[in-house]
């Protein structure tokens, strides 16, 4: 309740007052640098510390914008933070809370024109502990060249087998057009009457390419089917990798516009798949994969279509998505535990692969996995059989890690179909 008292008049003058008798009573306080020093540490003491990034570019570089984890940084839009100068350096303040775990990364406004590393490649993650006020400098020797001229240059990173890119591709059910890559196995063109399982892919830029690669290194699918065809632990496949957008989060959250997505999967891109190339159809012969919202997307799809796609490789799965972006477990009740709350069910006769590490987010998702386990179990699939879940103990969220284990998914999923059974009609 305000009073008289409170007037601005009033204030001023009690203010001036209290401050001149403190002055007058507390040793040091007519020394400057004592208050200084007061001021600093009162700052220092308040939760918060200061970053500066600097980025050292290429000259006639445009605007370097700086993304990151951080609502600051626009939580990983690539326009997150437009930083200051024009010349060679450009730089970025930011007050941060102490104890952040910064990640960080540089782009000229979309991830098509991420910063690279000396070797040429995108580099990982930038990473910084908020302990204390920081400085860091980073050098970007370049930016990503356009997309278009590592498309037609297939070949540069030396892909096993054959890549087909359809650049692009846009549909009816969403509004962000996107590059889809089919990969074709070797012997594909010689082995004319030869049909092949399909394994179809989100985040398609970051399975074959490094130079193309979020983080500057793929999953190397290539190399691990062919590492498994070799072995004989899988038969030969054909994979349809599909590129993320920036509309990313919305089209792989089943509760946003995983719909819109799954539509323009089965009927409009399965479809000229299937006419163009020697593919077998069906359930039996159609997985999807992903990891993280693409594990979460994948898993959703074979639940949901378990008439179109019968087998799901969920590494990393977001199960704890609740709508918002968050990095350390906090939240609302997870979308997938409210459906089970309310009672879902799940189809019989699809195959499932689980995995998650125990560093960074990973280690945020076991206790929504146990809970997706609990609730598969109790619908009548068997772990171990028609689904299996694997903790990887020093694994954390990045494709480096993703490629490591895609042995494992590959194997579980197509490792008990026979390479005969490609020369099948």
């Amino acid at each position: 309740m305000r009073t008289g008292l409170e007037s601005p008049l009033s204030l001023f003058g009690f203010a001036v007052m209290l401050l001149t008798g403190l002055m007058a009573a507390t040793p040091g306080a007519e020394n400057p640098a004592h208050t200084d020093n007061a001021t600093a540490s009162a700052k220092a003491d308040d939760g918060w510390r200061t970053v500066t990034i600097r980025a050292q570019v290429p000259a006639s570089t445009g605007t370097v914008y700086l993304t990151g984890n951080r609502p600051e940084l626009g939580n990983w839009n690539p326009r997150g933070f437009a930083m200051t100068g024009t010349g060679r350096e450009r730089t970025a303040v930011l007050r941060l809370p102490l104890g952040t775990e910064l990640e960080y990364k540089f782009t000229l406004g979309s991830w098509d024109r991420e910063g690279l590393g000396p070797s040429g490649t995108i580099l990982p993650n930038h990473r910084l502990s908020v302990d204390a006020d920081k400085e860091v400098t980073i050098v970007i020797p370049d930016f990503k060249k356009d997309t278009t001229e590592y498309l037609k240059d297939w070949k540069g990173p030396g892909v096993l087998g054959r890549l087909e890119y359809w650049q692009n591709v846009s549909s009816k059910f969403l509004t962000a057009t996107r590059h889809v890559e089919i990969w074709l196995p070797p012997g594909y063109d010689e082995n004319t009457t030869n049909r092949y399982d399909v394994l179809y892919m989100h985040d398609g830029q970051n399975l074959f390419d490094p130079r193309i690669a979020n983080t500057g290194v793929a999953w190397g699918v290539d190399e691990a089917i062919v590492r498994g065809v070799k072995a004989g632990r899988i038969p030969t496949l054909i994979v349809v990798g599909v590129w993320s957008t920036d509309q990313r989060l919305g089209e792989y959250s089943p509760w946003d516009l995983g719909t819109n997505y799954a539509r323009f999967l089965i009927e409009e891109l399965m479809p000229p798949v299937n006419q163009k190339f020697r593919t077998r159809t069906g359930p039996g012969h159609t997985a999807v994969m992903g990891s993280s919202m693409g594990g979460l997307i994948s898993f959703w799809l074979c639940w949901q279509y378990p008439q179109v796609f019968g087998r799901g490789g969920c590494l990393s799965t977001h199960f704890p998505w609740d709508g918002k972006v968050t990095h350390d477990g906090s939240g609302d009740t997870p979308f997938i535990e409210r459906a089970i709350a309310a009672g879902a069910s799940v189809p019989q006769g699809i195959r499932l692969y689980f995995d998650y590490g125990t560093r960074g987010i990973d280690s945020t998702y076991e206790p929504v996995q146990n809970k997706v386990n609990a609730w598969l179990a109790s619908q009548g699939l068997k772990e171990g059989e028609d689904f299996v879940v694997r903790k990887i103990e020093g694994a954390d969220h990045n494709e480096a890690a993703w490629r490591a284990r895609l042995d494992e998914p590959l194997t579980f999923l197509f490792g008990h179909r026979a390479e005969s059974e490609n020369r099948k009609p």
